[in-house]
């Protein structure tokens, strides 16, 4: 499935950078293709996580249309405030 970034997601890039924190373009690919948790509480958007390090996962926040995924945006997250 084809995966497309908002112009918003794409400059979370650089924001989550300034702030000292890198997620690297294809970690947030591989959290939307292979989560290890998919909170739809916010039907129709979901929201994937994956285990970022010990103490952080990544969640990204992305929507389904037309067999496109678009992400919305993403940031990182403590362990302990998003356990399953």
């Amino acid at each position: 499935m084809h995966i497309r970034f908002t112009k918003h997601a794409l400059e979370k890039f650089s924001v989550l950078r300034r702030h000292g924190v890198s997620v690297a373009k294809r970690k947030v690919i591989e959290t939307v293709r292979e989560p290890e948790y998919i909170d739809m509480s916010r039907s129709p958007l979901l929201i994937a996580q994956r285990r970022l390090t010990a103490t952080h996962v990544l969640r990204v926040v992305y929507r389904k249309e037309s067999g496109i995924i678009i992400v919305i945006t993403f940031y990182p997250g403590r362990t302990s405030q998003y356990e399953n």
